[in-house]
């Protein structure tokens, strides 16, 4: 069965309303959460951006049964690997073994702000192979030092190290992606429907493994308040990974959306409060063989309703898929 998931957005809300939501969300009913982790919103109409890692901590003893995952966390630029492991056991053992560390190779939006320029993606994808098998060496318990052609560490070991490492899994958009996370990752990650993504991945080995997907909605009762909250916030979201992952701040992001209209925002995310209409954005998921599903409500300020409705219609119509 497909399991949904409820998406902790950092660029739409502040820390202390991302715990209160995912503590809604498990009270709900999702299967599952994950979180965001930027150091920029896409668009300043978002308003926010704090650290995921700290409001996950706050996440684990606040909830007792709903899975935590990023969604995702790029180790190569602003993250050192050796760092993000610490990080991610540290969760692990929080949350008592109910944490996925989700991966990708990251956004300029977010990395530069270290100041260490932004390689080429067969550079970054690099990076983040190197980075995975730091991460994994780590979670092993060892004392490792590692000098490869993109990382240092110099004797390091966690020293609070969870039974079970968290799983990983890492963010796929084309073919060199899914080669990648087929032969590294615990289950693979994408925001777009497409099943040959996943065909991909299980032929460089992740054949049976979790497949997580991602869909943007915008409940509210008066379906044009949806489409101007979901145009004002969300319209950078159809740019594609090619564009999302190069430009380099929410002004540039401004930029290359502003010929887009409501009109085609509405074609693109299912707002209002028709459920069949929620249903048809999340079916291509299904379709194509995703195993999870996790929504996104768009609005941070518009959870509430959001998680009840959710409970109510949302929730019992998508397991019927």
């Amino acid at each position: 069965m497909v399991q949904f998931g409820y998406t902790m957005m950092c660029e739409q809300a502040g820390p202390r309303e991302l715990v209160s939501h995912v503590v809604g969300a498990e009270e709900a009913g999702f299967d599952f959460s994950v979180i965001s982790d930027h150091y920029f919103p896409w668009l300043s109409s978002q308003g926010h951006s704090p650290n995921a890692w700290a409001v996950l901590g706050a996440a684990a003893q606040a909830t007792s049964r709903i899975p935590l995952m990023t969604y995702v966390t790029c180790p190569t630029v602003r993250y050192h690997p050796a760092v993000v492991a610490q990080q991610a056991a540290t969760v692990q053992l929080l949350s008592g073994g109910r944490f996925r560390l989700g991966l990708g190779s990251g956004e300029n939006l977010n990395e530069h702000v270290v100041g260490g320029g932004w390689p080429t993606v067969r550079v970054r994808q690099e990076m983040l192979e190197e980075a995975v098998g730091i991460i994994r060496g780590l979670f092993e318990g060892r004392t490792l030092t590692h000098h490869g052609p993109h990382y240092d560490v110099e004797h390091a070991k966690l020293w609070d190290v969870p039974e079970q490492p968290p799983p990983i899994g890492i963010a796929v958009s084309g073919e060199r992606s899914c080669r990648l996370a087929g032969h590294l990752a615990d289950l693979v990650i994408a925001v777009e429907p497409k099943k040959e993504l996943l065909e991909s991945f299980d032929r460089h080995g992740g054949a049976g493994k979790p497949r997580v997907g991602q869909v943007p909605v915008c409940f509210d009762a008066d379906r044009d308040a949806a489409i101007e909250r979901a145009h004002e916030q969300f319209r950078w979201f159809g740019l594609g990974w090619d564009v999302n992952s190069e430009l380099p701040h929410d002004r540039a992001f401004a930029a290359a959306t502003q010929f887009v209209t409501k009109d085609d925002v509405a074609q693109a995310i299912a707002c209002g409060s028709k459920v069949d209409d929620f249903v048809e954005a999340v079916k291509p998921y299904v379709e194509a063989g995703f195993t999870e599903v996790a929504l996104v409500q768009i609005g941070g300020r518009h959870q509430e309703p959001y998680l009840e409705w959710a409970r109510a219609e949302l929730l019992p119509a998508l397991r019927e898929l």
